[in-house]
């Protein structure tokens, strides 16, 4: 590893190319420079949504009120929105009155911001299902950081298998979907359904709803893994960040091949 009197010594005498030099640099320093922002208490991927299309999402379980307040100062100076996931409504309220235009989600315990006004700019959409209404705060969650991604979410609520003609009413809804969030608490039965009657990726989630041997989710989880209806994944419990991610991107490149 060269120190930075070297790097220098090098670009003057043009051993050394400038761009190359940069990266030196950043390599020494290990902390800010293109690309990466250092907070001292996080290290921020300001290159994320280049890379992948999406910028680096703040996960507010474990941080403080002033955490989030200053990663999401810094995110809005390098892109045009920001999400913050499980933030409480104590810490969610320090933020909204500190930052000017954040929003706080109370169900999905979540706070957004944008530069403009949310488009939705991929066509087609998305389905979020859910089984009961405890499941909603996850249901939320993928909901809102499907729409983040620029995707329109239809939500089809309370829809579980204790009562499955609920279902069939709103299954054309659900068929007309490029991907299907499917959220369940208890057995996790409602994915296995939807995927013996729907013909589109289906992104299940088990939440942690369920009284005893539901094991906090482990139980619709193992249930949603061993399902033999075909054309469904599986994120982890209470992942509704994660499902509404891979369904986004699922709808934004089906609505570039079209």
């Amino acid at each position: 590893m060269m120190d930075l009197e070297k790097i220098l010594k090098l670009v003057q005498t043009g051993d050394l190319d400038v761009e190359e030099a940069k990266r030196q640099i950043i390599k020494e320093g290990g902390g800010e420079g293109p690309g990466n922002l250092d907070l001292g208490f996080a290290q921020l991927d300001i290159d994320r949504e280049k890379r992948t299309g999406f910028p680096e999402v703040i996960f507010g379980e474990g941080k403080t009120a002033e955490q989030i307040e200053a990663i999401f100062r810094r995110l809005m100076e390098h892109t045009d929105r920001v999400l913050a996931t499980r933030v409480d409504a104590v810490k969610a309220a320090h933020v909204v009155a500190a930052v000017e235009g954040v929003t706080y989600h109370e169900t999905a315990r979540s706070l957004t911001w944008f530069k403009r006004p949310m488009l939705k700019v991929h066509d087609g959409y998305i389905a979020v299902v859910c089984a009961g209404t405890s499941d909603l705060p996850v249901a939320e969650e993928a909901a809102l950081t499907a729409e983040c991604l620029g995707s329109h979410v239809e939500r089809v609520f309370d829809v579980g298998v204790a009562g499955i003609h609920r279902l069939f009413r709103r299954l054309e809804l659900i068929r007309g979907a490029n991907a299907i969030v499917c959220v369940a608490g208890m057995e996790g039965a409602l994915a296995s359904v939807l995927g013996g009657l729907v013909s589109k990726p289906i992104v299940a989630v088990p939440t942690s709803i369920g009284y005893g041997a539901h094991l906090a989710g482990v139980a619709p989880l193992l249930s949603m893994l061993n399902s033999c209806s075909p054309g469904i994944s599986v994120v982890n419990i209470d992942n509704g960040f994660g499902a509404g991610y891979y369904a986004g991107l699922i709808n934004k490149n089906m609505s570039k091949r079209a």
